[in-house]
């Protein structure tokens, strides 16, 4: 399996946790090659975001045009975009400078500890510039609300939101359930083809700040590595779980994850 190269146009979680500091331990991990356009900068700790910078949007654009124009990728992720300029910014880049790279849009709307991370009136600007861009898109349950314009109580919900999600034209939605309730948590992979149900033990855990960064990351990779997405998508469901159970403990909050968790020691080795 060749490295695959993966360009992540994020927000950085000084924490390092969630964010393009997730985002890099996740690809690094799973033995991709990660490249990042920063679109703005957070302090925050496990406790929650207490500030944010943004990134101007030329600057935004000028990372992302350079990292394509000499090292390339093979897959592109997005994370927070903090507003409709930045939005713009990295839509218009991509088109310009990586048109046909997949993408995985990972629509970032809200910090784990409840700070809005993206302006209320750049939902519609999301939707209507990124959304049909993506290969895939990986809201989570008040994420999809947001963008489909429907409440999600339960399963039926999900999958109703999910195909809603489809019609305005995203191509693959991985609609997580972590936010729903009961012992087992769903997620639904809905494509033009179907939509198939992924069940796990819902774990029992503070530690699960970054989640939703790293699982997109890792389902990026997978495809800049060459996979199909459902296998993607099953292998990077995988990974987030098995860092989740051997976080850390790190910080009296939403602690992070432990990305480094299926680093093959073989291959480590070998790198000296």
């Amino acid at each position: 399996m060749r490295n695959g190269r993966v360009l992540i146009c994020a927000g950085s979680d000084s924490g390092g946790g969630a964010g393009i500091q997730a985002d890099i331990k996740s690809v690094t991990a799973l033995g991709g090659y990660a490249m990042t356009a920063i679109t703005a900068l957070t302090a925050q700790n496990t406790l929650g975001v207490q500030d944010v910078m943004g990134v101007a949007p030329d600057f935004i654009r000028l990372q992302v045009k350079l990292v394509l124009e000499d090292l390339g990728a093979d897959a592109i992720k997005t994370g927070m975009l903090a507003d409709s300029a930045s939005i713009h910014a990295v839509c218009d880049a991509l088109r310009d400078f990586g048109p046909g790279i997949p993408l995985v849009a990972d629509p970032v709307m809200v910090a784990k500890g409840g700070h809005p991370l993206l302006a209320p009136e750049a939902v519609a600007t999301l939707t209507e510039r990124l959304l049909p861009m993506a290969a895939i898109i990986t809201p989570n349950i008040p994420e999809a609300e947001a963008l489909s314009g429907l409440a999600i109580a339960d399963l039926a919900g999900m999958h109703r939101a999910a195909e809603e999600l489809l019609k305005q034209g995203a191509r693959a939605v991985l609609l997580k359930g972590g936010h729903g309730t009961g012992s087992v948590v769903t997620d639904l992979l809905a494509t033009p083809d179907g939509v198939e149900a992924f069940e796990s033990a819902r774990l029992e855990t503070r530690h699960t700040h970054g989640t939703g960064c790293t699982l997109a990351s890792a389902i990026a990779t997978g495809i800049a590595q060459g996979m199909a997405l459902r296998a993607a998508v099953i292998r990077a469901r995988a990974y987030v779980r098995a860092a989740m159970l051997a976080a850390p403990g790190f910080g009296a909050g939403h602690g992070p994850l432990w990305h480094g968790v299926t680093l093959d020691p073989d291959r480590l080795e070998k790198l000296g």
